[in-house]
């Protein structure tokens, strides 16, 4: 497949890392203003698509291309809303947040089920796991991580603990990879910050209130 990735250099390595068939012809660009076309492509994968959400315009221009895009502080129905796809809609969103792009199973999310079968080409072609989830901002795991993150910032704010002896405690006493506060660096304050705030904007659920320390983390970028 020829495939356009848009990407910044941290989640490029990432997809990397997670892997790409030496087959395919890989165009890596850092914004979608530098690619002269779309139709020479077979596939376009959005990392950044949650931060710059005006790509659907050109995405809606070219609806025989289907596009992979990083997902989680917005849903596929909101952007089908916001944007006119008059022509038929092409993205399916995908959990690309840094420190999530190269895990095993990616998670996705499509709009019916035409999707599903173009979906799985795709993923078959790039050796990739996925799981189908619903369409819902924060997505399955960046909704759980990042609740946690924000629930360690409340206690290392209370005094409780540390932020060490909470990543440690988290690590040996949930068997996580990373603890809190480690993931909220592999992920960035503002991906965390903003995630939560989308979240909490939509669901007004009081789980996701951005914690006052992790407010000022964010304000401090």
């Amino acid at each position: 497949m020829n495939i356009l990735v848009i990407a910044d250099a941290q989640r490029y390595e990432e997809l990397q890392q997670k892997g790409l068939a030496t087959h395919h012809d890989i165009q890596w660009k850092t914004s979608l203003e530098e690619v002269l076309s779309l139709k020479v492509f077979d596939v376009v994968l959005d990392l950044i698509f949650d931060d710059r959400p005006e790509h659907a315009l050109v995405y809606a221009k070219n609806p025989g291309i289907p596009v992979l895009a990083g997902m989680v502080k917005t849903s596929l129905s909101d952007v089908m809303n916001q944007f006119a796809f008059e022509q038929g809609f092409n993205i399916m969103g995908c959990n690309f947040l840094p420190g999530f792009v190269n895990m095993p199973v990616m998670e996705v999310t499509v709009m019916d089920e035409g999707q599903k079968e173009t979906l799985a080409d795709i993923m078959y072609k790039l050796d990739w796991e996925y799981a189908l989830v619903a369409d819902a901002v924060g997505m399955v795991t960046p909704r759980v991580v990042c609740m946690i993150i924000n629930e360690a910032y409340l206690t290392a704010e209370e005094g409780t603990a540390s932020r060490e002896d909470i990543d440690t405690s988290m690590r040996l006493g949930t068997n996580y990879p990373y603890g809190p506060f480690e993931w909220s660096e592999r992920i960035g304050i503002r991906h965390v910050y903003e995630v939560l705030k989308a979240i909490h904007d939509i669901t007004g659920d009081d789980r996701y209130e951005v914690a006052g320390s992790l407010q000022t983390a964010y304000e401090a970028i």
